[in-house]
């Protein structure tokens, strides 16, 4: 079977890889559309922790289910479902304490294409059909589903647990596709104000149109000055880490409010070692600012709804997708593409059937 792997640190390539074999509960389906994410980028040329030999990369998709498990109840071989970048076990215990993305083990929610083998391949198994796959509701095209399974979920992620309230100042650092959806998402969720870090003019126009009531450029000096002359020296009531190097951490703990304010991250910090935190700005530790570190939500219940949210035009981000590709040869070309990141980029969608 022909699968897109990670042969070494910073090498990629085509292998031979095993047949997926059929569990009780699982399903094997063929891709149909597939996105290279930020996140492969980072497992193949950012190092993390080892990786099994030849494992077969991504996380995003919309497939066709091939066949079912005998115990699988809610799904049938020929349907097309989104396919969430999150999995949990939902049959682990932890699960009973809330503990859904790490549940087993630390980061067991996000097994494709990082514990288990992943989507880029001619098939591949999801463990648990009934509790992972989504249905697409009518009218729903392959490109906003596609998006719905990571990137929708991790922006609005991002922006739940930025605890926002009504009238709220909301900062969003990094306005990639995760950072455009933490603009959507902190819009639904009542913040009067949101305002965006970022350069790329691609991006900062999307921003506008997703909700953003203004732009902010590192170019143009300090975002933290830049933040707090805005806001009157009080800062934002949350901040959404989106992207960036090390040193946003920092700068979001430095521009949010005392006592009220919240950062959320869902950004990935790559290598080792500490992220600063600020004395001054974070109160010499009693400073009262809350500090989320999140991985996206998942599981079936997960995406369904907020494919509702396209389904009835409260959101759609089919406008993320600026590339289309087409053949299952071309995940190579779409994972450059998000590595290099062309000036008018924002997703790449692959349609794997070639159509």
């Amino acid at each position: 079977m022909k699968a897109f792997v990670l042969i070494e640190p910073g090498k990629v390539g085509w292998h031979d890889a095993p047949e997926p074999e059929l569990t009780p509960y699982g399903a094997i389906l063929r891709p149909v559309a597939v996105a290279p994410c930020s996140s492969d980028v980072h497992t193949v040329y950012g190092g993390g922790s080892r990786k099994a030999p030849n494992l077969i990369l991504g996380h995003e998709c919309v497939a066709e289910i091939l066949q079912t498990g005998e115990l699988v109840k809610d799904f049938k071989p020929g349907e097309v479902v989104a396919v969430p970048a999150i999995t949990p076990d939902w049959r682990a215990m932890g699960i009973q304490e809330g503990n859904y993305k790490h549940a087993s083990a630390p980061f067991s929610g996000h097994q494709l294409g990082r514990s288990i083998p992943g989507v880029f391949a001619e098939k591949f198994l999801i463990p648990d059909a009934d509790t992972t796959l989504a249905k697409i509701p009518e009218g729903v095209t392959l490109e906003q589903a596609l998006m719905c399974v990571d990137v929708v979920t991790t922006g609005f992620t991002g922006a739940e647990y930025a605890d926002i309230q009504f009238g709220d100042t909301v900062v969003v650092m990094g306005i990639g596709p995760i950072g455009l959806m933490a603009v959507e998402g902190a819009r639904h969720l009542g913040a009067a104000r949101i305002i965006a870090v970022g350069t790329r003019p691609v991006c900062t126009s999307l921003a506008m149109e997703f909700g953003a009531t203004e732009v902010l450029s590192y170019k143009n000096g300090s975002i933290v000055d830049q933040v707090m002359e805005r806001t009157g020296g009080l800062g934002a009531d949350g901040v959404i880490i989106c992207g960036g190097g090390d040193e946003v951490f920092t700068q979001a703990v430095d521009m949010a409010r005392y006592g009220i304010g919240t950062i959320s991250n869902v950004n990935y910090f790559g290598g080792t070692g500490n992220l600063a935190f600020p004395k001054f700005s974070g109160g010499r530790g009693m400073g009262g600012k809350t500090i989320h570190t999140e991985l996206a939500k998942g599981g079936r219940v997960r995406i369904e709804r907020l494919l509702k949210m396209i389904q009835y035009g409260r959101i759609n981000p089919q406008k993320l997708v600026t590339h289309h590709l087409y053949g299952l040869d071309e995940v190579e070309t779409a994972l450059r593409l998000m590595k290099e990141k062309p000036a008018d980029l924002v997703k790449v969608m692959v349609r794997t059937d070639g159509k």
